[in-house]
């Protein structure tokens, strides 16, 4: 709770299912009240919701097209209305097409580049005045694909390498008020249809040889706006050491 003794509210996009929703219920479970977004994923949205509350825990479900730019500042009016503040941003929404080299072209990159790029530094321009009243935070969900590529993947790659600058100068930017961190994941989650040879091939290349999963993506989220005063312009990487020693 705050200082006031009333819940923090957070807003956490693409909330709906995998890392956004181990987010969504580490913060809830936290005491926090929190919107989160989701496009496709209604479904999962709303039995979150429905799951959460029926727990006595705050959380509220918002549909939202973050490639629409014209979304971005009545999503932040919307919680500012409904709960008059925003101490915490997280930006975990994002596009991951596999997009061979050859196929590349202006629109896949572009749609990329808005909902992985523009959309979290303009929600976070958006949600700045409130931030800075509240002395809040902002998290970047980045990737380590970011700094060590894979093919196939060039416009994701592209897009999470230009969101980790963005959020060293999004430090810059809102300090001292507003603290702004990132999360590089390797492997936290695997696709559902992964096979456990491929999975075991994956977690081979790594020092720890397991899986952290997302409790452990939330936990650090958690830390960045919660458990530090200080933090900011930094990138937490929780990749099971895959890192340290790049091998495969």
């Amino acid at each position: 709770m705050s200082r006031a003794g009333r819940a923090r509210v957070a807003l956490v996009t693409g909330g709906a299912v995998r890392l956004g929703r181990a987010i969504v219920e580490e913060l809830a479970a936290r005491g926090w009240h929190v919107t989160f977004t989701y496009r496709h994923s209604r479904q999962a949205a709303d039995e979150l919701a429905t799951e959460l509350t029926y727990r006595g825990l705050a959380v509220e479900a918002v549909a939202a097209e973050l490639a629409d730019p014209s979304t971005w500042g009545p999503l932040v009016a919307g919680i500012l209305e409904r709960h008059g503040r925003l101490e915490a941003l997280i930006h975990n929404a994002a596009l991951f097409p596999r997009t061979p080299f050859p196929e590349l072209d202006l629109a896949t990159w572009a749609a990329l580049l808005r909902v992985n790029l523009e959309a979290p530094v303009f929600l976070t321009q958006a949600a700045a005045p409130a931030l800075r009243a509240a002395r809040g935070a902002v998290v970047t969900l980045l990737d380590i694909h970011g700094r060590f590529p894979v093919r196939a993947f060039l416009p994701y790659c592209v897009s999470k390498a230009a969101l980790e600058g963005a959020t060293r100068a999004l430090a810059v930017e809102l300090a001292p008020e507003v603290r702004v961190n990132g999360v590089a994941p390797g492997i936290a989650l695997f696709p559902p249809d992964m096979d456990e040879s491929a999975r075991k091939r994956q977690l081979s290349r790594t020092l720890m040889q397991r899986e952290g999963g997302a409790a452990e993506i939330a936990h650090a989220v958690r830390y960045l706006i919660e458990d530090t005063a200080t933090v900011t312009g930094h990138v937490l990487t929780i990749d099971g050491g895959r890192t340290v020693h790049l091998k495969g």
